[in-house]
């Protein structure tokens, strides 16, 4: 069987690749360029390989949450002087902080000038979670959550399956509450669940081919989507819309693209083996299929796996019923082991 996920070398972190070899007697002249292949993540300073495109902050066409400045702004009115004065949601220039809540005091002082050592995270970090970002494409994604309300989410993954890395996985961005100390998030570009009759915004990105098929059109009021697979055409996984529930709330959703779903497992893949504590399953009810609710909260503190933002918060639906949490996780185990 052919494997889809890079060996388990590959996921050594860089340091011991290049380690390697300068043992076999293979060294560079001061200057030469290493360049990255295009699949790696960055989790306290090391690059991990995952077997899908990735473009980091650092990258050419990154989205930086390290920044101060709001991405999107005017380049003068951009600054932390005039954002503090127009963006009363925005009260710090930071959208991150320290993942502070296993810490000891000791730790604390020892990591909070941003010296985390793989094993102090892999200790920490046991959840992944999973948003859709009612946005539709990343650059928007980016966009609200830095410029509009000073929040922070580890990756994005656009419609074409590209992901973005904001930030190194050591720091604590802000996407999911009482989780945030503890967990990995991704912001999925998909426009979201919606109850009847109130289907007005799927209809508007949603609209048919010839062929009567549901093709994602991105409003021109937009922009360029800056999506990185020239001439891309976004199809959802499923032609039909799909319903659930969740919350309690009946919900109408369009499922994620293919390659959507091939980079999630590829990246769920990867997150599992950097962090162990991260298990490859999500919360389920009483008949083995996912909980479509808040997690009781003594459950919540001993979950250690991948979940959705609804079963973190009450008033969250997201990554809604669309989703396809077997074909993830079954993806994932395969490309792991």
């Amino acid at each position: 069987m052919q494997t889809l996920f890079p060996p388990p070398a590959l996921l050594r972190p860089a340091f011991l690749v290049a380690a390697l070899v300068i043992l076999a007697g293979c060294q560079h002249a001061p200057g030469t360029l290493a360049p990255r292949t295009g699949d790696e993540i960055i989790v306290a300073g090391q690059l991990f390989h995952t077997g899908t495109k990735i473009v980091t902050w650092m990258d050419p066409g990154g989205y930086d949450a390290y920044r101060v400045e709001r991405r999107f702004s005017p380049l003068e009115q951009s600054d932390w002087e005039n954002t503090r004065e127009t963006m009363k949601d925005i009260t710090t220039p930071n959208r991150y902080s320290l993942r502070r809540g296993s810490l000891s005091a000791e730790e604390m002082e020892r990591l909070r000038g941003g010296g985390w050592d793989l094993p102090t995270l892999q200790r920490v970090v046991d959840q992944f979670v999973i948003h859709y970002d009612v946005c539709g494409i990343s650059k928007q994604c980016f966009r609200v959550l830095h410029d509009y309300r000073g929040l922070s989410v580890h990756f994005m993954l656009d419609l074409d399956g590209t992901i973005y890395q904001t930030l190194d996985l050591k720091e604590r961005a802000r996407h999911a509450t009482i989780s945030n100390d503890r967990s990995v998030g991704i912001e999925i570009a998909n426009m979201g669940a919606y109850e009847l009759p109130d289907l007005a915004t799927l209809n508007a990105w949603y609209q048919p081919d010839a062929q009567g098929r549901p093709v994602i059109r991105i409003p021109e009021n937009l922009g360029a989507p800056q999506l990185l697979t020239k001439g891309f055409v976004g199809r959802p996984a499923r032609p039909e819309i799909i319903r659930g529930n969740i919350q309690g709330k009946d919900l109408n959703q369009y499922d994620l693209t293919p390659q959507q779903y091939e980079a999630l497992a590829r990246l769920t893949a990867a997150l599992a083996r950097i962090f162990p504590k991260i298990k490859l399953d999500y919360p389920r009810g009483p008949d083995g299929r996912v909980l479509p609710h808040k997690l009781p909260d003594d459950q919540l503190a001993r979950y250690q796996g991948v979940l959705g933002h609804f079963h973190i918060q009450t008033n969250k639906t997201d990554p809604g019923p669309a989703f396809q949490w077997d074909k993830v996780i079954d993806a994932a185990r395969r490309l792991a082991h």
